[in-house]
């Protein structure tokens, strides 16, 4: 994916059973357990090009997020950082060839970051 595009979204829950009934009831998304990710069921809309994943709600995560592609995590949240955003979470591995982090905006809005491989199929 392209530098700037959406590719993930997390959706903060507190019961995945009960998420993963209603999402997938609602809006037709298929929605399993991936290997390696046990407790953080991924979803996928329709269109195969929007996806994410339903992740345990905590006192720190609790609005969706999404996740923005981007060429390089460090020099996007240096860009964040110098432009008045806040570092939440440094980047951190998800695999070998693929990482994440997040930021908040002047506003307070929480953006996540994705670099690395993504499985378009």
């Amino acid at each position: 994916m392209p530098h700037g595009d959406i590719t993930h979204i997390d959706i903060p829950v507190a019961d995945t059973a009960r998420a993963t009934d209603f999402y997938s009831r609602l809006f037709g998304w298929q929605i399993a357990e991936v290997p390696g990710y046990e407790g953080y069921p991924m979803w996928q809309a329709p269109n195969k090009i929007s996806g994410g994943g339903l992740a345990p709600r905590s006192e720190s995560f609790t609005s969706p997020r999404s996740y923005v592609e981007v060429d390089s995590i460090d020099d996007t949240l240096s860009l964040a950082r110098e432009h008045g955003g806040t570092v939440v979470m440094e980047k951190t591995p998800i695999s070998e060839t693929s990482w994440f982090a997040s930021f908040t905006d002047p506003d307070g809005n929480e953006i996540g970051l994705y670099e690395g491989t993504t499985d378009a199929s």
